[in-house]
């Protein structure tokens, strides 16, 4: 299945986008756009999928993503209502001569950056959330001066962690839709028992050719993405549920309790008892 290719609204008195998305408009399958997209989520938590990189998110959150970086933010269950004040922008909106002025050299650096997903950090996803607010509301030129604001930040502070390391330029669209099918499908299917034969078969591809493919494209072994997915999801039911620790590896597709605990070591460096102990301790108010 090929991502949505997103067609973003603009009207007359526009040149980006700012505005809020709220269940049942937040949710969004796997998809990309040419525009970058500033997002801090305002409700809810799940999961994150952006190029390779998988992860989390909750609310407070603010991320940074590059033109057609594909993406898409998953809730932690179904009935969870989310939103996130979400601002999209081409490049060239200010004009073209803009980007290309001595002074804007830290925003090419920046945009640069962007194409491996920016999670923001510190006190800079402090002053952003009040920012991105105060640019969904903002009239006139004034808006201009916000999203400027935003980006000068980022650029400055450098408080972020880069997330993808799959090259986003370096796909032709043959190779781009095939490996967006697979993790398509591993979105979809990940709970249920996956083999290496299935994810090949989905891709039209034998297994040897299959798994050569998916390491040279995003630098990791499929089972290696498969167990990050799983174990994402096993994250938020560790700390929104009060289901056994039991309960939450079968559901989240793993076939036994000890590879259950030993992926989750491997990617949380933490078991996951002692995952579950350290949120419930770091929001327990005294």
């Amino acid at each position: 299945m090929k991502p949505l290719i997103e067609k973003l609204p603009l009207n007359a008195n526009t040149s980006f986008v700012a505005q809020t998305h709220r269940t049942p408009k937040f949710e969004v399958p796997w998809h990309q756009h040419v525009e970058y997209e500033l997002i801090l989520f305002t409700e809810g938590e799940g999961a994150s999928f952006i190029g390779n990189y998988v992860g989390e998110f909750k609310t407070g959150d603010v991320f940074f993503l590059g033109s057609n970086l594909p993406h898409t933010f998953q809730k932690a269950y179904k009935e969870l209502i989310t939103s996130a004040v979400v601002v999209h922008f081409k490049e060239d909106f200010w004009g073209d001569a803009f980007m290309n002025l001595p002074e804007c050299r830290i925003i090419r650096q920046l945009f640069e950056t962007a194409l491996q997903g920016l999670k923001i950090k510190s006190g800079t996803k402090e002053l952003l959330t009040v920012w991105i607010k105060e640019l969904e509301h903002a009239k006139g030129f004034q808006r201009i001066i916000k999203l400027c604001n935003c980006l000068a930040l980022i650029a400055e502070k450098k408080e972020y962690d880069t997330l993808s390391t799959q090259e986003v330029k370096a796909y032709n669209s043959k190779h781009k839709e095939r490996i967006d099918k697979i993790y398509q499908y591993t979105i979809d299917y990940f709970q249920e028992p996956v083999t290496l034969t299935d994810v090949a078969k989905n891709a039209g591809m034998s297994v040897p050719a299959f798994c050569s493919y998916f390491k040279k494209s995003t630098k990791k072994t499929y089972i290696d993405f498969l167990n990050e997915v799983r174990v994402g999801y096993a994250c938020q039911q560790l700390i929104d549920t009060q289901k056994t620790i039991e309960t939450i590896c079968y559901e989240s597709g793993f076939n036994t309790l000890a590879n259950f605990n030993k992926q989750f070591l491997k990617i949380r460096r933490l078991t996951p008892s002692s995952y579950r102990k350290n949120f419930i301790s770091s929001n327990t108010v005294d």
